[in-house]
């Protein structure tokens, strides 16, 4: 098996889920050109530009703290191996494995969007989560700069905001940051799921270093933004042994709380992450695969609402256990942060007020 140095997937097959027909490779024939030495050149990163007529999505789920939520990319080049938002990419008749690290979709009227909405009499405030599908500060973020300026459209309203990120690129944003914490406006999860360089290169080829991270961490924490550092996904046998030291280090950064998922495997994840393990650590993948089974009542992966994000099981109790005696060793479990929405303000604009 060949694996693309930088990728996080091994396969790029297309999804049958919905009976799609098979996409023959006629593309940009750079991609597909085999070199001399019978390998093809590394793939390259393509945005295409997307334009949705609403930008604010919804959900009723019990396992969420959030009701509705923000993405301002499809896809994402942080290429996390076990990324339960791999299999979106086949609605787009894309592979949910290599496509999906590398055929990015970019909302750039998104701060638009969110202005019209947020300006509608009809709106409710209740704060927005951003980064809940796709990383909000992976790479192109630096050049699209799209979640930049839904935050400013969210300070500009003193609306609240939960963001979640793998990436000390947030940093760049810490003035907006640092004035929203300042109205109890912003909460960051910044996830840390290893803290062994060489696990973290595999796992998530194309993230930040996990002392990076750290760093960040300590860094929001000095200027006022109250951070969650999120461990997930605790993976068995391969990054479980880390919860007491991950949780001691997030808490020595300065993070207010930390919290946890066992890795899920939903839809095409499953195959993806197969591959993966036999490519990357064939001695522990049928030790692997048999406790995810086991945590999972016996299936890869487990759909069930509040079962979904613990487990069952023995080892689902083994690892909430062991993950509670460490986050009240680390000082950790306090009250959950509130944000305020009682400071709340529509966009300003005589055009806008007309919604």
């Amino acid at each position: 098996m060949v694996v693309e140095k930088g990728r996080g997937a091994t396969l790029n097959g297309e999804s049958r889920r919905f009976n799609m027909p098979e996409r023959i490779a006629d593309g940009d024939w750079l991609d597909t050109l085999e070199e001399v030495d019978g390998l093809p050149p590394r793939r390259r990163t393509q945005v295409t530009v997307e334009q949705p007529r609403t930008i604010i999505s919804r959900n009723a789920s019990p396992d969420i703290a959030f009701s509705q939520s923000i993405n301002a990319y499809r896809g994402c080049e942080h290429g996390c191996i076990y990324c339960f938002a791999r299999p979106t990419h086949a609605y787009h008749d894309l592979s949910p494995g290599i496509d999906f690290e590398t055929r990015l979709f970019a909302k750039p009227n998104a701060a638009q969007l969110l202005k019209v909405e947020l300006s509608r009499k009809s709106y409710h405030v209740a704060p927005l989560a951003i980064g809940t599908n796709t990383d909000p500060y992976q790479p192109i973020e630096k050049d699209w700069t799209i979640t930049r300026q839904c935050l400013e459209i969210l300070w500009e309203c003193r609306h609240p905001v939960y963001i979640t990120t793998k990436s000390d690129r947030v940093l760049r944003d810490i003035d907006l940051l640092a004035g929203m914490a300042r109205h109890d406006l912003v909460s960051v999860m910044i996830s840390v799921t290893s803290l062994d360089p060489a696990v973290a290169r595999t796992l998530e080829p194309r993230a930040p270093h996990p002392l990076r991270r750290l760093d960040a961490i300590r860094r929001l924490s000095e200027a006022g933004v109250p951070v969650v550092a999120s461990i997930s996904p605790i993976i068995p046998a391969i990054t479980d042994h880390e919860i007491e030291s991950l949780i001691a280090h997030v808490a020595a950064a300065g993070a207010r709380e930390v919290s946890y998922i066992p890795v899920r495997l939903p839809h095409e994840v499953a195959p993806l992450f197969r591959a993966w393990l036999e490519a990357h650590y064939p001695d522990r993948a049928g030790k692997v695969m048999g406790i995810i089974r086991e945590l999972r009542g016996g299936r890869d992966n487990d759909p069930d609402f509040g079962s979904r994000m613990r487990g069952k099981g023995v080892w689902a109790d083994l690892i909430r256990a062991r993950f509670l005696k460490a986050r009240q060793r680390a000082g950790l479990g306090g009250r959950r942060l509130m944000l305020r929405t009682d400071l709340f303000r529509p966009p300003q604009g005589d055009q806008l007020r007309l919604f």
